[in-house]
């Protein structure tokens, strides 16, 4: 004989339960994303008053801040849409082996097999972005039927 009380009782606290760890997996989050982009922001403030003290600037120092603006963009795309784009991973690896390979070029006169081996990386990042872009334009995301709106009911996508 089945409880109808003990069953709704049971949903009840199922409901409460996965509802109570939405909250908390999002406020985590927010909580991240704020942290991560207030650190983005202080790092890129303190590399641009270093900057300032040198009194020059390098193109590995302007790669430090498209490195730093990079990952402003991913908080923010991550912000807005909850989808972390793996394009501005690889674009920022880009960056920093670009940066690399200048600093040791521009330090070391005499370029050796490392710049070989450093251009190869970038060659098979700028392959990845090929195959990820071609991947995600040709087999879409699937998206969830409802999502929530800014007034918590479900809409239906069309």
């Amino acid at each position: 004989m089945k409880l109808n009380w003990a069953e709704s009782l049971r949903e009840a606290v199922h409901g409460l339960a996965e509802s109570l760890g939405n909250l908390l997996v999002e406020s985590f989050h927010y909580l991240a994303l704020f942290a991560i982009g207030g650190i983005t922001a202080w790092a890129a403030v303190q590399a641009v008053c270093g900057m300032l003290e040198k009194g020059h600037i390098t193109v590995d120092d302007i790669l430090l801040l498209f490195i730093y603006l990079e990952l402003g963009a991913m908080v923010g795309i991550y912000f807005k849409t909850n989808h972390m784009p793996v394009r501005f991973l690889i674009y920022v690896a880009i960056t920093a082996l670009t940066r690399l390979l200048i600093s040791d070029v521009s330090h070391h006169n005499r370029p050796g097999m490392e710049v070989v081996y450093v251009s190869g990386a970038i060659l098979l990042l700028a392959l990845a972005i090929l195959v990820v872009r071609f991947a995600s334009s040709r087999f879409p995301a699937v998206q969830s039927d409802t999502r929530r709106g800014r007034d918590g009911d479900a809409q239906t996508l069309d």
